[in-house]
């Protein structure tokens, strides 16, 4: 049997051939996709709604009308320009509302795209969100049947097979406000990332929950090994206490990579901030270190130089220090792909630039702007 070091260095190594640090954790394509999607689902239910039967319904038998194929159309929105499909009807009389005659924009409604695939959203909640992206006034009787078809789509994406192989799989967690009734409070939304065989990123699952724990990554963890996932090679995370642990008892053989990225956070804290720009570089030391044995040495000067103002910041290195220096063990050109949670940050900008803006919650397990 091939050591597993050995097969996962093989297989990263295939990963990157070819490729640049963009084209593995660029953010293009992702929010495309589940636009597309649900906004092409959204107009079969108001093509149903409009002919009064199901596709392929005896109902429809001698109603002087019926599906009549697809035509394209191109839209732009934030994430560039989406081909969509467009359904006919026999008549010509079919105009659909959620993107109109001659609209040619789509814009300002990641959140609610991102939130509507996200686990926990209950069917009052998506259909909210339609009312909100429609905008143009519609009848109960459609959002209804748009929301049947759209909860479709959205079950489907939830529970989707997965690829057996990740090479890297990326999870985070961000906390967000929400509005629960009358009352504002704290909630975490998950994500993992995951880059298959050919190098590609795919969003595994978005969940939301009140607070970030392990016991919670346990579950998300379950749920991947349930639709398919088999290996993990690299899990890349951030500090949560148990996490490595939660992994290792569903993925035996993955080898958990601490974000560098939350360490260094975490680690400055502590630190004056006239302080800060001098002992960054000496944390930077460790991590661009050539080789694990370097790293150690690094970490032992770091110590020597700054215990006796800042000693939890080596402790805390240390006491990580088997996960935090795996990334070491890989080339150059592929360590960026492991040590940082990054490839997540892109979906979370959103999230951010919206809770920024003070006077905005999102209602209960509601995300809020979003994404990738």
């Amino acid at each position: 049997m091939s050591n597993p070091k050995n097969r996962a260095e093989e297989l990263l190594d295939e990963l990157i051939k070819d490729k640049s640090p963009e084209d593995l954790l660029g953010n293009e394509g992702l929010l495309k996709q589940l636009t597309k999607s649900l906004i092409e689902r959204a107009m079969q239910g108001e093509m149903t709604h409009h002919l009064g039967y199901e596709k392929n319904s005896s109902l429809g038998n001698n109603t002087g009308n019926s599906r009549n194929g697809k035509s394209s159309k191109k839209l732009k929105g934030d994430f560039e320009t989406i081909d969509l499909e467009i359904p006919r009807d026999r008549n010509g009389s079919f105009e659909p509302q959620i993107i109109q005659k001659g609209q040619t924009r789509f814009t300002g409604f990641d959140d609610k795209i991102i939130s509507m695939y996200s686990r926990g959203m209950t069917t009052r909640e998506i259909t909210q969100h339609l009312q909100e992206i429609y905008q143009v006034e519609v009848s109960a009787d459609l959002i209804s049947e748009v929301t049947d078809s759209v909860m479709t789509t959205v079950i489907e994406w939830q529970n989707r097979p997965l690829d057996k192989v990740y090479p890297i799989l990326i999870m985070d967690a961000l906390v967000v406000k929400v509005r629960d009734g009358h009352h504002v409070q704290n909630k975490s939304f998950y994500l993992a990332l995951g880059i298959n065989l050919q190098g590609t990123k795919e969003i595994l699952g978005i969940w939301v929950e009140r607070t970030e724990g392990a016991k919670f990554w346990l579950q998300i963890l379950t749920d991947l090994k349930n639709r398919g996932v088999e290996d993990i090679l690299i899990a890349c995370v951030d500090g949560l206490k148990g996490f490595p642990d939660t992994i290792i008892s569903v993925f035996p053989n993955a080898q958990v990579q601490l974000c560098i990225v939350h360490m260094v956070r975490n680690s400055l804290k502590w630190v004056s901030y006239k302080q800060k720009k001098e002992l960054m570089i000496d944390l930077k030391a460790i991590y661009k270190s050539p080789s694990a044995e370097i790293a150690k040495k690094s970490l032992d000067d770091f110590s020597t130089k700054w215990d006796s103002q800042y000693p939890m910041i080596s402790k805390s290195w240390r006491n990580n220090w088997e996960s935090v220096i795996p990334f070491l063990a890989y080339p150059p050109n592929i360590r960026k792909a492991i040590y940082t949670t990054n490839a997540i940050e892109s979906m979370n900008m959103g999230l951010r630039k919206l809770s920024r803006i003070g006077v905005r919650f999102l209602p209960m397990k509601r995300l809020s702007s979003f994404f990738i």
